[in-house]
């Protein structure tokens, strides 16, 4: 027998139902099969927000690209990290690569961002690394756009630009660098080379224990090679932050060209001994080779004094260029908040292109400009270019060359000899003269 009963609904109406009735619907409900929710188009239940784009993209022009804008150049290479002509050339060149930034109508006939307004919200967040959403009240871009104009934006920046700024220097800028270094007292010298640490915030829990180091925090290594114009000319990023800086030198490409024969050949005379490989000054964690030349770390002698004071004051190059990285673009600086660790390294790659391009930009002392179309090809070749590897025995021998101690030994004593000849001593052309050093 079926117990019938009443049932007030929430709108106030009365309805009679049975217990079979209830069992027959718990049924349905029970075996009907869940829908697979679709993802793109709207979402039921989500605020809608009618943003005036084109208004945004008028004020932006007005702010900054028009023939005579509301801010000047020195508010815009302030707020862009560079001059308004480098930033449009990006522009175009970005927006002729990727048509993701050119603006077309969506479908219901209504223009899109702007190359200008997209490209302007990238750089922002590579500027500032700002939430995601706080661009949305003055460029009227919602946060996942922003997302994907970010992620669109540095991976084209790396297509388009790449080539030219992460590339080892050529001969004609070996030259330019050994110049530099010979006057500031270390012949041979073609950089300085150190580890940057960038904190990884949404790190995922079981990867914690990997990347987190000696920073405490779970963290990816940046080891990067810089001259004194603060040029990055090598850097390698990715590596957890649990590893060291000689376990990142051991799995970097650093010295894969001067392995495999394909770097220029750099020869200098010290204290009447010629050497044939350039070398990077680093710190005091970094091995005994002979392309590394490390501080003193307890000086005793005045020589030894003279030689780690000068090592120390030029090895800051690199230093002041991660300084320089992460405050012209202070999504370096802060916490990294993505996830996927791909596009971090994105990020970081894009972010040391621009620094590289802004460096070229506005330095004083210009290059030559050589066209990839006129490079000479095997005594000069560009990066990432295809070649035959050389057989396993010359390898380990140039290995063998690059590590060796002695020849590490020997030219840190010659150094310290030639700087003890041009700092240290009362006749030196850079000691001062109320200065009297005796050994």
């Amino acid at each position: 027998m079926a117990w019938n009963y009443v049932k007030i609904s929430m709108f106030g109406t009365a309805a009679t139902y049975s217990r079979d009735d209830e069992i027959m619907a718990a049924v349905v409900v029970l075996t009907q099969t869940p829908q697979k929710r679709f993802w793109g188009g709207s979402v039921p239940g989500h605020k809608t927000y009618k943003r005036d784009r084109i208004a945004a993209d008028r004020q932006l022009n007005q702010d900054y690209f028009v023939e005579r804008p509301l801010y000047n150049e020195e508010h815009f290479r302030r707020r862009f990290r560079m001059r308004r002509e480098l930033f449009l050339r990006i522009v175009d060149e970005v927006t002729a690569k990727n048509t993701f930034f050119k603006q077309r109508r969506n479908a219901a006939g209504q223009l899109g961002f702007s190359a200008l307004h997209k490209c302007t919200v990238a750089v922002k967040m590579l500027a500032y690394g700002g939430p995601a959403d706080e661009l949305d009240d003055h460029l009227k871009m919602g946060e996942s756009t922003v997302l994907e104009t970010l992620k669109e934006f540095v991976m084209t920046v790396i297509e388009v630009f790449g080539k030219e700024f992460l590339r080892p220097p050529r001969s004609e800028e070996i030259e330019h660098i050994l110049n530099v270094n010979l006057a500031r007292g270390f012949p041979g010298m073609i950089g300085s080379i150190d580890c940057m640490h960038w904190e990884w915030s949404s790190c995922p829990t079981g990867w914690q224990g990997m990347y987190r180091g000696h920073k405490g925090k779970p963290t990816l290594i940046l080891e990067a090679v810089a001259t004194e114009d603060l040029r990055i000319w090598h850097a390698y990023f990715g590596l957890p932050g649990s590893h060291n800086d000689i376990n990142v030198l051991h799995r970097s490409n650093v010295f894969d060209d001067l392995a495999n024969g394909r770097a220029p050949s750099v020869e200098f005379h010290v204290n009447d001994n010629i050497y044939s490989l350039g070398y990077y000054l680093a710190d005091g964690i970094y091995p005994d080779w002979a392309t590394l030349v490390k501080s003193i770390p307890m000086p005793v002698s005045n020589k030894q004094k003279v030689f780690s004071e000068r090592q120390e004051s030029c090895r800051k190059d690199v230093e002041r260029a991660f300084g320089v990285l992460q405050a012209k673009w202070k999504i370096l600086h802060r916490p990294a908040r993505l996830w996927n660790p791909k596009v971090l390294n994105s990020i970081m790659r894009a972010c040391v292109i621009l620094h590289n391009m802004v460096v070229e930009d506005e330095r004083g002392v210009q290059l030559p400009i050589v066209h990839p179309s006129e490079w000479p090809g095997v005594a000069d070749p560009p990066i990432n270019q295809d070649r035959e590897i050389r057989g396993v025995e010359k390898l380990v021998d140039a290995q063998n060359i690059i590590q060796d101690r002695e020849t590490a030994a020997l030219l840190q004593h010659d150094l310290m000899e030639h700087l003890w000849k041009l700092y240290g001593q009362c006749s030196g052309p850079f000691a001062p003269n109320h200065r009297n050093i005796s050994l």
